[in-house]
């Protein structure tokens, strides 16, 4: 038990080192002097990774405005949909990310100036010759991002030519649906899928280019105008000077850089993308590690409120239990990065987020383990505790517990298993974690297959060495 109690407390020292570390506290608001910018990460060529750096046309072109109107900016690369409640719930100053001009958006942001000119295309199989035009579409799928323009058309349009449509979150996710024949065709933004086919997605267009909306650089409404006039004046400016026209030249023009060879295939995406990779597990690691220390704090004390003579704990811990397993953990997610900062009106780094929530689910399962864990000790051991003088508390804490902690063992290295998966799920609020990291590399390089394929081998591996060291660590444990 001595052994036991060590091991934890040094865990949680390590554990508040790395999170010190790592920087992760409250943004102070006097530090805001630095724009935060929310961007897409899969939404080439406007904005996508390269060398561990965002690149591409948005990116440019703030980058080439900043330079010009002097002021800084950070960039943080969330997701498309994670960007723009980034920015509803001011957690980001303003988004960049190929975002269309709209009617009910202009309702809730303020719109730049148009930087592109933006339209809609339809995509098949390179190798599909029955479908050429949306009449061929009538009873099939067709498959959509959300929150694009051709998200928008498809809706449009969809009753009209008889097809139904199915979202996805990404572009990879949506030319991977067509080119696995689950949807025949695939609607999206001219330039984006003009860039996929120049970069092997394996996909072609077959429709003339429809007309949309603009993509402009979007603030809350009413707020950020000091950065909304500055990138109004650089826009113009970089019109002006020629440079806009030569960012746009190098991702679309004829000598833009095609496929690159070197990153296809199992050994092309290992080596182009290994530290990319290394960073997203080491983040995914942290994750899980930092959670489950302050899960099993979290368990330990509600699972002795949940075995406890007072109705009053034990009413707690029933509820505490019955909300965080009784709803999703990306909804939890959610709900402390947007929802508790836009209420309160300050920002929570996206690590901060994803270990409450993550805490705080895994600690609802914590208290369920430690529960079970108590009542399983034979009532007789209490009773000849309190026989022998021992108050009701310690003789909870050094004849119960020590045998509970055994018992329950298992159940928490299941735990940490379950934890440690579940990091892919606070990708959904931009942390880039190992699924993030594989979404990115996906998006420059349309290898799913394979990308995948490493991830998978990478989350077993770390698994499986998990699991062998808490096995030998519950066998030292049972044999104190």
């Amino acid at each position: 038990m001595k052994k036991f109690s060590r091991f934890i407390l040094t865990l949680a020292i390590a554990c508040v080192a790395i999170f010190i570390f790592t920087g992760n506290g409250l943004d102070a608001k006097a530090a805001e002097k630095t724009y935060l910018i929310g961007t897409d990460t899969t939404f080439a060529p406007f904005e996508y990774e390269e060398n561990g750096e965002q690149v591409g046309i948005d990116m440019d072109i703030l980058k080439a405005i900043a330079k010009d109107q002097n002021f800084k900016y950070e960039i943080k690369a969330m997701g498309f949909n994670a960007a723009v409640q980034a920015l509803e719930s001011n957690q980001v100053d303003g988004v960049i990310a190929g975002m269309s001009i709209t009617d009910e958006r202009k309702q809730k942001f303020d719109f730049s100036d148009p930087y592109y000119e933006s339209g809609v295309v339809m995509g098949v199989l390179k190798d599909n010759d029955e479908i050429k035009s949306y009449d061929d579409l009538k009873g099939k799928k067709v498959a959509v991002k959300t929150g694009t323009e051709g998200y928008a058309f498809a809706e449009k349009v969809k009753d009209k030519y008889g097809f139904d449509i199915v979202v996805f979150d990404d572009s990879a996710q949506m030319y991977d649906d067509v080119k696995t024949r689950n949807s025949v065709a695939c609607f999206d933004d001219y330039p984006v899928l003009a860039y996929g086919v120049q970069k092997g997605n394996g996909l072609k267009i077959v429709t003339k280019q429809e007309k949309g909306n603009s993509y402009g650089f979007a603030v809350n409404k009413g707020e950020n105008q000091e950065l909304l006039e500055k990138f109004n004046a650089g826009l113009t400016n970089i019109h002006a000077s020629g440079e806009y026209d030569d960012i746009v030249e190098k991702y679309l023009g004829k000598d833009a850089i095609k496929a690159n060879e070197t990153e296809k295939g199992f050994m092309g995406i290992l080596k182009s993308s290994w530290p990319a990779l290394l960073d997203g597990m080491w983040l995914t690691i942290k994750l899980a590690v930092v959670s489950l220390i302050i899960a099993f704090i979290i368990g330990i004390t509600f699972g002795f409120m949940k075995v406890s003579n007072s109705k009053i704990l034990r009413g707690i811990a029933t509820v505490y239990v019955d909300i965080f397993r009784g709803t999703p953990l990306i909804v939890q997610a959610f709900f402390f990065y947007f929802g508790i900062p836009a209420a309160l009106d300050f920002r929570m780094p996206v690590f901060l987020a994803g270990v409450i929530a993550l805490s705080l689910n895994a600690g609802a399962y914590m208290v369920e383990i430690v529960r079970g864990g108590i009542q399983s000790v034979d009532k007789g051991q209490m009773e000849a505790a309190r026989s022998l003088g021992l108050p009701h508390k310690k003789a909870m804490l050094k004849v119960v517990l020590p045998q509970a902690i055994r018992m329950m063992i298992p159940s928490f290295i299941n735990q940490f298993v379950i934890t440690l998966k579940d990091t892919s799920i606070m990708s959904a609020i931009g942390l880039v974690e190992l699924t993030q990291s594989g979404k990115i590399i996906m998006a420059r390089t349309f290898e799913s297959t394979w990308t995948w394929l490493i991830i998978g081998i990478m989350y077993l591996i770390v698994i499986t060495i998990l699991t062998k060291v808490s096995d030998r660590l519950e066998r030292r444990l049972r044999n104190d």
